[in-house]
């Protein structure tokens, strides 16, 4: 849920790509198919019941990351966690009036980023600050996301300097992608793509891909070296 690279592809196709930074002994489930609202779910489940990283039959995927713009002072406790409020954008309707509409208030701060086909492919971004939401479409284009509260600015703009240069030096695909999220500067421990900084490290490597009305995730545990890769068949979209 810490570092996010999106890419669309052809005909309304795109992978997105995350690495979970958590604590070592954060237990979650691999995916698995779940029903929520008679809406159909794939994900990865964590502790409280929500995610990190989704696909709906609703035709979106959504992932969190931590943190808005800035790193921000933890409270005592939320509200509610910000995995089940991924789970409600899954099931959504229509997901920019969800949006709107969402109380966020006493929700630690996050960003997510979703991709949308319900007519053509949209990318979204939404940064909760803690006070405001910022809501925007992003132009069909390859981006990077790292979390705000592990990655200072200068980390950042290292980051997005690899995946500038990655993007310069080959041709953007899963395979591609799912290279970057596992090898980019393995001895930098403090932020390399995979860190491990002892209290939080690289948990899984979780990617998603859609091809037609066909979309996959791969997930992998670093540390059982464990994959599992899951796929389910989408409603037809014509194509607005």
């Amino acid at each position: 849920m810490c570092t996010v690279t999106i890419i669309p592809t052809k005909n309304n196709d795109f992978v997105l790509t995350t690495n979970r930074d958590e604590a070592p002994d954060r237990v979650s489930l691999i995916p698995d198919f779940y029903t929520i609202d008679d809406t159909k779910l794939l994900f990865p489940k964590d502790k409280m019941g929500g995610t990190w990283i989704g696909i709906s039959e609703k035709n979106r995927v959504v992932c969190v990351l931590n943190g808005g713009f800035v790193n921000h002072e933890r409270q005592s406790s939320y509200r509610k966690s910000r995995g089940i409020v991924a789970n409600d954008f899954m099931i959504s309707d229509d997901i920019a009036a969800t949006i709107e509409g969402y109380n966020l208030q006493d929700i630690e701060p996050f960003t997510v980023v979703i991709a949308d086909w319900n007519t053509n492919l949209k990318f979204y971004e939404l940064v909760w600050d803690g006070k405001y939401k910022h809501f925007i479409e992003l132009p069909l284009e390859s981006r990077i996301w790292s979390s705000s509260t592990l990655y200072s600015d200068g980390m950042q703009r290292e980051r997005q300097q690899w995946f500038e240069n990655l993007e310069a030096l080959s041709d953007l695909n899963a395979d591609a992608l799912l290279e970057f999220h596992s090898t980019t500067d393995t001895n930098n421990m403090d932020y390399g793509i995979v860190m491990n900084r002892g209290f939080v490290k690289t948990m899984s490597i979780t990617q998603v891909e859609k091809r037609g009305n066909a979309i996959g995730m791969r997930y992998e545990n670093l540390d059982s070296k464990l994959v599992t890769i899951k796929t389910f068949n989408l409603p037809q979209v014509v194509n607005g």
